[in-house]
């Protein structure tokens, strides 16, 4: 059971570090732990000016960036609530966000407020640039003047200067709410998830168990939305508490950028989603299996990785299963592991080299799981799992809230399961994608499209059902048709051709009765899973 403070681990961890690095844009200006302390004390004698309380709600929006994480401390050791939100949230619905969070203060990056209105924020005392801190916008012409002339009242609060003495930041409670985080994923609406101190401290935990091999000598580069769970804890907050040095990426991840960049900081470990690890196999391994060995495959990309990562954790997503079949044969080191946000994020995972193949790894300390099925082991049935690190509610939405558990408090994940004897997890897919078969048999479309995903043909695709049929939704791999310099009638008849093969090896309640081409590439969530709600029939 969590009984510490939050805001005093991270206190600890600026106290012991203050002259190592601490934050950095890359190729950009490096932050030492001393001096992100004195920017963060600098936002607390703003959020004294405003009479911030505990509780209160401070939202920030931008792309990856150090400013962004210490806007993240600065609220949280105060002992205010961050609302951290995705800016790739259109700006009416990161409006409505602000609004409906009872937002006081809101962060927020140049690009995205040129598109905003803030006359639709009525609850908004001030907006600032998370840029530059620039205060852009305030209802109080008093708290205006006193912003204006900040360093003024700073060097007054410290006259000898700030130190690692000045340092006393609010000791919280387990139970305090810290973060409410608003996430879209794939089934409608965004709501927001409130998570408690102990749901922090407890991914602490599991950080500290998880054998990242990282400490506060080792740098970690931050390629996640920020925003989200997965990269906010695991890519931020956690390093954030050992001492390590956080480096912000601010191009789009692409295998190619990301070879480049790690090549060039060499982090100590590295968090991907499946979809950046998949395009890797595609676009880099599989070229090579012709001339290379899996060995020679192996090394050519630990080197492109920057050599020193003690492994590469996936999650967001089942990985893709020919994916894993391969890295796991060449001894890669990289594993999957499993969580939702809603227990900030972690519920299960495993180092690289005690994990099984296709599994997601074993429950993380503090937590429990168990499938709700009569043989857990051999039929699949739904995850549910509590613990520490669960959530404690939905921001002004108690009803969805109580949905969310089963009369004996047991978290639904709305995922399908089954767990071995040595308790490791094998998903199966999401309950309400799963299709039922003519005589009832359970059919999961991500098994099929983990087949397809393969073909070299296919960039995209999704397995629905379609009037008492399955229907592959794909969006063609144009890189393909182009090196194979194929016409567009024998190209689109070669990838419907070769997405029916498919069906040689399904059984046969779950062949693909028909497939449709699509004109662009599919909506998806930050974590870049397909918004599969959108193509529902």
């Amino acid at each position: 059971m969590i009984t510490g403070s939050l805001n005093k681990i991270i206190e600890k961890s600026i106290k012991e570090n203050w002259d190592r690095n601490a934050l950095s844009d890359y190729e950009g200006q490096i932050l030492t732990y001393g001096q992100v302390a004195e920017k963060i004390a600098k936002l607390h004698l703003i959020f004294d000016e405003f009479g911030i309380k505990k509780g209160d709600k401070i939202a920030l929006c931008s792309k990856n960036q150090a400013n962004w994480a210490i806007v993240l401390l600065a609220t949280i050791t105060y002992g205010a609530v961050s609302v951290p939100l995705l800016h790739e949230f259109k700006p009416g619905n990161i409006q409505n966000l602000v609004n409906h969070s009872d937002s006081r203060l809101l962060f927020i990056s140049h690009q995205i407020l040129e598109s905003f209105n803030d006359d639709k924020m009525d609850k908004l005392e001030a907006i600032y640039t998370l840029n530059d801190f620039n205060l852009v916008s305030c209802i109080d012409k008093q708290h205006e003047a006193f912003v204006n002339h900040l360093d003024k009242a700073f060097a007054a609060m410290y006259p000898n200067g700030f130190r690692k003495e000045d340092v006393n930041y609010y000791k919280d409670d387990p139970e305090d709410d810290v973060i409410i985080s608003y996430t879209s994923g794939t089934t409608g609406f965004a709501k927001g998830v409130i998570l408690p101190s102990r749901s922090i401290q407890s991914n602490f935990v599991f950080g500290d168990n998880a054998e990242f091999g990282i400490d506060h000598n080792s740098i970690v580069v931050s390629i996640l939305p920020s925003a989200h769970m997965y990269g906010m804890m695991l890519e931020v907050l956690y390093e954030l508490t050992i001492g390590c040095h956080v480096v912000f990426l601010n191009k789009i991840p692409s295998p190619q950028v990301l070879i480049s960049v790690f090549s060039t900081i060499k982090p100590h470990v590295i968090m991907a989603v499946p979809l950046v690890v998949e395009k890797l196999y595609k676009n880099v391994v599989v070229p090579l299996k012709d001339t290379m060995t899996g060995p020679e495959i192996r090394q050519k990309l630990i080197t492109s990785f920057g050599g020193r990562f003690s492994q590469i954790v996936v999650g967001g997503a089942a990985l893709n299963r020919e994916v894993d079949e391969y890295f796991r044969s060449i001894n890669f080191p990289y594993t999957v592991g499993y969580g939702m946000t809603e227990c900030g994020p972690i519920i299960t995972y495993s180092p690289w080299d005690k994990t099984k193949l296709f599994s997601c790894g074993k429950v993380a300390p503090g937590m429990e799981i168990k499938i709700d099925s009569k043989d857990p082991e051999r039929i699949a049935g739904e995850v549910l799992v509590r613990g520490d690190n669960v959530f404690t509610g939905y921001y002004k939405n108690s009803s969805a809230y109580k949905h969310c558990f089963t009369s004996d408090g047991w978290l639904r994940t709305g995922d399908i399961g089954v767990v071995d004897r040595d308790g490791y997890l094998y998903l199966k897919g999401r309950c309400k994608s799963m299709i039922l078969g003519p005589s009832g048999q359970n059919i999961y479309p991500e098994e099929i499209e983990s087949i397809l995903s393969n073909l070299p043909l296919v960039g995209e695709c999704l397995v629905i059902a379609d009037k008492g049929g399955i229907t592959a939704l794909v969006y063609p791999n144009y890189e393909a048709k182009d090196a194979k310099h194929m016409e567009d009638d024998t190209f689109q008849q070669a990838l419907i051709k070769s997405v029916l093969d498919v069906n040689k090896d399904l059984p046969g309640y779950s062949q693909i009765s028909k497939v449709e081409i699509m004109p662009e590439e599919f909506e998806k969530t930050p974590k870049k899973n397909i918004k599969r709600y959108l193509y529902q029939r």
